[in-house]
Parts: C-alpha cells; structure tokens; sequence
C-alpha cells in the first residue's frame, strides 16, 4: 500500500497493529490487507510415486500453481498404507501452506486401524471426482472374467496384491468375497505402481487398479481386463467394451474419491482463497485432462459440501466393511 509522507506517522502505528494482528493468523503469509497469500506451498502424497494418487496430487498442484502463480512442492511421505503421510499432515495443523492429495485411505485407515484422525481433522478443500476399478490380470492368465476369478478363489489359493489394506483395491475385493463367497489371498505394497509391476511379473494373479494406472499396459496388451467394479460400463472408448462386475453376476461397486485437503484449525481466509483457486482449477483445461486422461467422473464438491459428501461416504465404507 503506497502512502504520501505526511502520513508516515500515522501508517507507522497501522503497521504495527497489522503486524500484532498477523502474529494471531496461525501462518506467517496470513493476516495482510488482502487476506491470505500462500507462501513456500507443499503438497504431501500419502503414498509412493507413480500410483493414482500421486498421479492425481502432481496434476493438483500443477493446476494450483497455474491459477496462484505459487510453486507447490509435491513431497511423497508414504508407509503404513496412507498413515505415515496423514500423521505427518496431521501435525502440520494450522498451516495453509500445506496441502494433503487425499483419497479413500483417509476414511478406511481410521475405520479399520488405530490412528489419530478423521475426515474431521482436517479442512475438506475440493473433491476432484470419482474413481472407480478395474480387476486385471495378465494377458497370458487362463482368467478371463471375475466370476472366473471368483470361482477359482472359492476352491483354491488365489493370490492377489493390494495398495495396502486400506486401499480402494482391499474394499473392492472384500466386497467381492462377501458377494460371491471367495477368499483371496492378499499380497500388500505400497503403491498402484507396485502392484501392477507384481501382476506383470507373476508374483500375484490378479490386480483392481484405477484405469489411468494401467491405461498403458491394456493399450499394449500385456494386462487384459476382467471387469469393471462401477455402477455402470465407463464410456470412455478405451474402456467401453468392459462388463461390470454386476453383468457377470458380483453385485459390486463402489468408488474412490479423490481430493484435496489442508490443514484442520487453518484461518477462515486461508480455507476461502484455496476454495477460490479450487474452483478456477476447475474451470481450466488442465483438470479437464487429468480427468480424461486418468479416465475418471468429474463430481466437483467443495468447502463444506466435499465435507458433507466424506460424512456420507465415511458412513458407506464402515457399512462396507462391516464396521
């Protein structure tokens, strides 16, 4: 703010009292005229590069950084299934200069294990859209559908691999078994990235993936198709031609949210301005692409909206797992 000398005085008292009032903003880029200014902004991955959500926290901050001219630094904090890099997020209360690219694993990890948050912990900013699986195996597998799948597990070892166990993949193969009666045999690691490399090198039989994860490889031929674990076939050309797991007779369905997160107790400027850019993210050809290109449904919520979509979706998941 640009001031004539006569009012030097005068704006020297201002500054103080603007500089007194900052020092109650929980951050130090809060507090000014404007209203909160990011500074210095990091974007936390709970989990390990290369899989759907570290796909989904890039393409976030690259979006973010177009529409607040800030550089946002992605930091992958993987481990625990998703626990580590909530923990790490958990500690960072108050500060709007962090960001957290969130999924399923923050409503499955307190539902299924002992940690120290909830949804509640934190500040809902934006719900990117919804991501549902696809069961895969190899091209060469003598499986070709998932009641082939299914039927295989309910009489014999049946191997598959997981992101973790709170991962959308453990929710969609518990789901099958309680449809179907099967039981797999569940190999854990650490990323989508992970599990497809175990597919593809025989150490498991069968794999549910986002399709941006394996896009690639169906496109190549070196993974196949089994079903899709969605309400309804995508329509996406590529994806089109995949029965559901209802068409073969698995009443099974449920989707993965993606999203993005700050801090719990941040300033309410600070949640309105990443509300704002959320939603000028929105607009831009930038997320219209990671949707189509990871394949995805672009159901937008925000604030206090995205919260309410968590209550619900938090109620169906527990209902889900039988918690």
């Amino acid at each position: 703010m640009k001031h004539q000398k006569a009012l030097l005085a005068s704006v020297a008292g201002v500054s103080a009292l603007g500089l007194a009032l900052s020092g109650c903003g929980g951050s130090g880029s809060a507090g000014s005229d404007e209203g909160f200014t990011p500074d210095n902004v990091t974007m936390i991955v709970p989990f390990a590069a290369g899989g759907g959500s570290d796909i989904a926290g890039r393409a976030t901050a690259s979006g973010l950084e177009e529409v607040t001219d800030t550089t946002i630094t992605v930091q992958n904090i993987d481990g625990g299934s998703g626990a580590v890099g909530y923990s790490e997020f958990l500690g960072r209360s108050g500060d709007p200069n962090y960001l957290l690219a969130t999924e399923t694993a923050m409503l499955a990890l307190p539902a299924t294990q002992d940690v120290e948050f909830t949804y509640e912990s934190f500040t809902p900013i934006m719900k990117l859209g919804d991501d549902y699986t696809l069961i895969v195996a190899k091209a060469d597998s003598p499986l070709n559908t998932c009641e082939d799948l299914t039927e295989k597990a309910k009489n014999e070892r049946t191997v598959v691999a997981i992101s973790g166990s709170t991962g959308l993949d453990n929710i969609t193969f518990t789901l099958m078994e309680k449809a179907t009666g099967a039981k797999f045999d569940r190999v854990p690691f650490e990323s989508g990235a992970e599990v497809i490399s175990a597919v593809l090198g025989d150490q498991v039989e069968a794999i549910s993936v986002n399709p941006g994860e394996v896009a690639g490889q169906l496109e190549s031929g070196d993974l196949k198709p089994l079903c899709a674990a969605a309400e309804e076939r995508y329509t996406y050309p590529e994806l089109k031609d995949i029965p559901t797991a209802k068409e073969q007779g698995i009443d099974v369905a449920f989707a993965q949210f993606r999203g993005v997160i700050a801090p719990g107790d941040i300033p309410a400027d600070a949640k309105q301005y990443w509300i704002d850019k959320a939603k000028e993210f929105a607009e831009t050809e930038a997320y219209t692409q990671y949707i189509e290109d990871n394949m995805m449904q672009a159901n937008t919520a925000y604030g206090d909206d995205f919260t309410a979509y968590l209550e619900q979706n938090d109620k169906d998941l527990r209902e889900a797992v039988g918690k």
